[in-house]
């Protein structure tokens, strides 16, 4: 019997994508529905593979057939009966952008409204000399001129030439011969009746033809009428109105009161022009193309509107200071100076013996004269290079310029590619010395709003900016303009501080946003967009945030719901768990053991239930914390670190433990660990030419052999990229399949095994097993080969058997399932046991790169780390790594963490996870705030030390959490856990 779906519900019976089982699932609609579970339970699968999917193609499907011949057919997920369903939209983990030219401001288009803004109420400035530029009438001019105080004294003067080099004779004759008899050159009055004056070519001029002399309230207003239209034409637009008595009256509005170069009487300046009344400078009308850095209009011509160009690094030219140039310091000198009879050499000794440089001194102590000499040359100057050898000696002078200049100057003339390479090197992006890094062109940055360059609000925060737009006041035409225009910067400013963005600046790149972050931003987005009607799915929008801003994400979330949306989020975090209308709890485990709906209901039930979820919510199950913290062995220490928001700040990471750096969003954690920590150990440990975040030096590298970033970026961006073949496992796969009986007598070696070289991939998609379609204004999708089915081989590859099992069959094999086939082999046991340790086991061997969240893909490069031989003296960072796992999967990866420190490494995370940061032995929390009001260390040490702080926002939630741990042991009540684990800010 079928069971009747009401309008307010979305049934789903018969779902069988990847591992799901469910017979039948009601969730209720325009509700906040949380969807949890253990890791490949099958979250994504109902949410994203089945929700999602099968709305984007019920859309696609209700296109007119022409728009679909361009689609492609949309595969249908394995679903029996879908009814409910409302137009999809997914809000997914994935970074915001690659393009360099994308930023918060644009992505959120809250920088779309501030160009219109500046184009239509802002007030075009002269970018040479600050001066206010605007067009004005003849009527205007002279309504300025008579709103001076009766009696003031003027003459009525043209600007011929501004600070300009010339003789003038051939103007100086026409404008005598045309019957003009007055001139104001360089502050001085001249009379041409006197004779033309001589002036000097080489000086600049300042020549004003005085065109009348008036007096205010006395003079008739036709004749000051006459005086400023001829003056207006032989000005070419341009008037000045200079002073004959020293009255102190204010400029008029409209006029621009200055002084003359030779420090004359203040001049008024006055133009018909949209041009500078004193430099003489024309401006374009302003347009909101004229604030864009991505079209010639707007966009800096030397950086292309990048803000950053590649330049020559004089850090990557001296990587190590400490050394001498006799030392090789300067490393392009290094292989050469060794040598005493290099040309190169013989220079070195010129500029020692004649210019005092130093070659034994540390060049960090060198003076900054001689640096700018070994690095940008002598100039003009010119050192004596002495040489001898075979054929006799002798002396010669020369100009030096400089290890830069000549490695720039020998890449421009170089046709050797290996060479173009190996001075490419010693580049890094600076930013743009025309444009400051702005962008834009230096006429659209003297635009102000406010007082405000466009410039000067993209470089705020979101808060600081929506501080700005609230203390602006505008009045008359002004305020009409820009009334609808702000109302819009408004509302999107707000959006992104109701998602925990508030420390975001504007013009923050995004290639640089974390998933987490670019996710925030999407969902601000749809804020903005006030659909209704719509089924959103969001994938774990908690990544990135601190506990204290959980609540402002929680309210969101409740905001879209009120808008008339069903709102399905896949999540882990206890707080969002707790909050939701609705709960779904899959499992009971991953891969084959998941996929069934373990709970369905109030998340006030959950606790009460049987399921793995409900016994951490409940406190019956717990993340266990060690009885001891262990202690370090050395340091490494990064001193006065000062990048982004960061306040010169000495952090120490204690060595042989594991270290939680914590914070709110914004804090500094990732400038620290990821900007300073990193790289400047991948520079002192491997030699690394990646940038390095300032700070003064770093100390107790010595104490480590390497250093290991395992990010969340993907592992690959093809589905040619898998765990199989990112951790080795498949090569050693390939070899025993090319061992079988089958394979010997046909004669295939491993590579007849591979979907990267032609012989035994399928031809047909080239060994991808997926064809991707372009959607055009939709996300590209990915569909199964039609020729191989999505296995990737052709017939007579699959033809090889091991254990009854193709090639292909072992890709679609689960990580658990592949370890009992192949558990004899020790290499690839020892493969797949990390990749289950690390809570893998789910996951396919052969699952493609773009299908893996961030936080997979970083367990699998975790899993590869843990299968190499175990050195110790290795520094482990990692990023959040509990993003996308549940309470029971943070258990397995910390017990993973804690072998690899017990092996005598140090692992480094970045983390908001209050299970992680009670198991670290020490803890750097950076705050207080976010943005400009974080960068400083706020309290280090044990998690109890940090705990005791009572500045810690982090302190005081894991205050929260120990004394929720001490009731529900007591107690084992889930309303006590969740009453007292957070307590009140007060």
């Amino acid at each position: 019997m079928s069971t009747p779906v009401a309008e307010d519900r979305i049934l789903i019976r018969g779902a069988r994508e990847h591992n799901l089982r469910i017979p039948e699932l009601i969730l209720p609609k325009n509700r906040l529905v949380v969807f949890t579970g253990v890791s490949g339970s099958g979250k994504s699968s109902l949410a994203f593979d089945t929700l999602y999917a099968e709305g984007q193609r019920r859309y696609v499907e209700s296109l007119s057939s022409y728009a679909r011949q361009f689609l492609g057919q949309m595969e249908k997920p394995k679903v029996d009966r879908l009814s409910g369903l409302s137009p999809t939209i997914a809000i997914e983990q994935k970074t915001a952008s690659a393009n360099p030219r994308s930023t918060v401001g644009t992505i959120t288009e809250i920088y779309d409204y501030l160009r219109v803004l500046y184009a239509r109420a802002g007030d075009q400035h002269c970018h040479l000399c600050g001066r206010l530029v605007a067009a004005q009438s003849l009527d205007q001019i002279v309504e300025s001129l008579e709103a001076l105080p009766a009696g003031t004294r003027l003459q009525i003067a043209a600007p011929i030439a501004e600070n300009r080099k010339g003789e003038y004779k051939d103007v100086l004759a026409d404008l005598r011969r045309r019957g003009f008899a007055r001139l104001v050159i360089d502050g001085t009055p001249v009379r041409l009746d006197d004779g033309e004056p001589t002036l000097s070519k080489k000086q600049r001029h300042t020549i004003d033809l005085v065109v009348d002399r008036v007096q205010i309230g006395k003079t008739a207003r036709s004749r000051l009428t006459d005086s400023i239209e001829t003056a207006l034409a032989e000005g070419k637009g341009a008037l000045k109105a200079l002073r004959e008595d020293d009255a102190a009256a204010k400029s008029p509005k409209g006029g621009d009161a200055a002084k003359s170069p030779k420090g004359g009487d203040a001049a008024l300046r006055f133009s018909q022009e949209r041009a500078c009344a004193s430099c003489g400078v024309g401006f374009p009308e302003l347009s909101p193309q004229s604030f864009s850095f991505n079209t010639p209009v707007g966009m800096c011509v030397d950086c292309n509107g990048l803000g950053v160009r590649a330049e020559m690094d004089p850090d990557l030219v001296v990587p190590d200071p400490t050394l001498s140039i006799r030392q090789g310091a300067i490393e392009p000198w290094a292989t050469v100076l060794s040598s005493g009879s290099s040309w190169t050499y013989k220079i070195v000794r010129a500029l020692s013996d004649e210019v005092g440089i130093d070659l034994d001194k540390p060049w960090a102590k060198l003076t900054q004269r001689d640096k700018s000499i070994i690095l940008y040359g002598t100039g003009v100057s010119r050192v004596r290079v002495r040489w001898n050898g075979r054929h006799g000696s002798g002396s010669f002078a020369m100009r030096f310029e400089g290890v830069l200049n000549t490695m720039m100057r020998r890449l421009r003339e170089t046709r050797s590619e290996m060479m173009r390479e190996h001075y490419r090197k010693y580049f890094s992006e600076k930013p743009c010395r025309a444009c400051g890094g702005a962008r834009l062109r230096p006429e659209s940055g003297a635009v102000l709003f406010g007082g405000q360059s466009i410039v000067d609000v993209t470089r705020l925060t979101v808060a600081a900016a929506q501080e700005f737009f609230d203390s602006v006041r505008l009045e008359g035409g002004k305020a009409l303009v820009a009334e609808e225009v702000l109302k819009e910067v408004h509302a999107r400013l707000g959006f992104l501080l109701s998602v925990g963005l508030e420390y975001l600046t504007l013009d923050r790149l995004g290639p640089s946003l974390s998933g987490g972050e670019a996710q925030r931003i999407r969902l601000a987005s749809q804020l903005g967009a006030e659909l209704s009607g719509v089924l959103y799915v969001l994938d774990e929008p908690s990544i990135g945030l601190h506990q204290r801003d959980n609540l402002r994400l929680i309210a969101t979330l409740r905001k879209l719901r009120d808008l008339g949306n069903t709102v399905i989020v896949v999540e882990h975090d206890r707080e969002t768990i707790e909050s939701a209308d609705h709960v779904v709890d899959f499992g009971p485990g991953a891969g084959r053991l998941g996929g069934e709906v373990v709970f369905s209901g109030p998340p006030a039930d959950l606790a009460a239930g049987s399921s793995l979820t409900g016994g951490y919510i409940s406190g019956r199950e717990r993340i266990p914390v060690p009885a001891r913290r262990r202690e370090g062995r050395g340091e490494v220490a990064v001193l006065g670190a000062a990048e982004h928001n960061l306040r010169q700040i000495d952090a120490r990471f204690p060595l042989g433990v594991l270290v939680a750096v914590t914070g709110v969003s914004g804090a500094g954690k990732s400038s620290l660990v990821r900007g300073i920590l990193y790289p400047a150990l991948m520079r002192k440990l491997h030699g690394s030419r990646d940038p390095v975040g300032t700070h003064l030096r770093i100390e107790g590298a010595e104490q480590l052999d390497k250093v290991i970033h395992i990010d969340q970026q993907p592992i690959g961006r093809t589905p040619r990229s898998n765990p199989a073949t990112y951790t080795k496992a498949f090569d050693v796969i390939r070899d025993l399949y090319a061992q079988t009986p089958d394979a010997r007598a046909a004669g295939y070696a491993p590579g007849r095994f591979s979907f990267n070289v032609r012989g035994g991939r399928c031809d047909a998609c080239e060994g991808d097993g997926v064809k991707r379609v372009e959607m055009h204004f939709l996300p590209d999708v990915w569909v199964s080969c039609d020729t191989c089915r999505g296995k990737r081989y052709n017939e007579a590859t699959l033809r090889v058997r091991y254990k009854g099992k193709t090639i292909a069959d072992v890709l679609e094999t689960s990580v658990a399932d592949a370890l009992e086939l192949f558990g004899p082999h020790p290499i690839l046991r020892r493969i797949l046991q990390t990749l289950v340790d690390v809570g893998l086991d789910y996951s396919a061997l052969g699952q493609s790169a773009p299908t893996l969240s961030g936080g997979e893909a970083q367990r699998v490069k975790l899993s590869r780390e843990l299968a190499k031989r175990a050195t110790g003296r290795t520094l482990y960072v990692l990023d959040e790594p509990t993003t996308g796992l549940h309470f029971d999967d943070i258990r397995k990866l910390l017990a993973v963490l804690h072998r690899l420190v017990d092996a005598g490494n140090t692992v480094v995370v970045i983390e908001h996870n209050l299970d992680v940061i009670r198991n670290a032995d020490h803890v750097i929390d950076l705050g207080p705030e976010g943005g400009s009001g974080g960068g400083s260390i706020v309290a280090q040490g044990t998690p109890e030390q940090v705990a005791r702080v009572a500045s810690s926002h982090t302190g005081r939630y894991l205050r929260g959490l120990a004394e929720a741990s001490t009731v529900a042991a007591s107690l084992r009540s889930p309303t006590a856990v969740w009453s007292r684990r957070c307590p009140s800010s007060a």
